[in-house]
């Protein structure tokens, strides 16, 4: 497969920077895992939720760790199936570790496992800063006034 560089992007265009990393970063899914399957749902204006299928994995075995952007899901069982003697096994119960990127102000409010599917609850949390604002514009002469707090 061709790789593409899309670096010269990045320097012509203003707000586009995520998409360009999405192209590049599609270019290297065809050796991503696809185990536990996953779903990501919008459930409001400015939260989400990622349910993945983990039958089998008990809360113990399961680990729900965000840091820096990046949300990082592991499994790992702890039982010794030696004694148990198979004719069929369709469960995958082996361990994995899945990480998702996070945009930015993205938070984790809560994990809940219920009938084999593990929610995790995402929330936009927008600081106060980074809200737009308006700014009054006055007239020809007058000083433009953003905030009129003292120092």
């Amino acid at each position: 497969m061709r790789s593409f560089d899309f670096a010269p992007l990045y320097r012509s265009t203003v707000g586009f920077d995520r998409l360009t990393s999405l192209l590049d970063a599609a270019g290297r899914l065809d050796d991503a895992p696809s185990y536990p399957p996953y779903n990501i749902e919008k459930t409001g204006e400015d939260s989400y939720r990622i349910v993945m299928a983990v039958a089998g994995f008990t809360p113990d075995e399961l680990s729900v760790v965000a840091q820096a952007n990046q949300l990082t899901i592991t499994g790992k069982t702890q039982r010794d199936d030696g004694q148990a003697k198979y004719l069929h096994r369709g469960i995958a119960a082996r361990a994995f570790e899945r990480r998702f990127d996070l945009a930015d102000h993205i938070k984790v409010s809560g994990a809940s496992l219920d009938n084999g599917l593990l929610s995790v609850e995402l929330v936009r949390e927008v600081p106060e800063a980074m809200k737009p604002r308006t700014i009054r514009i006055a007239g020809a002469g007058g000083p433009t006034v953003i905030d009129s707090k003292a120092a």
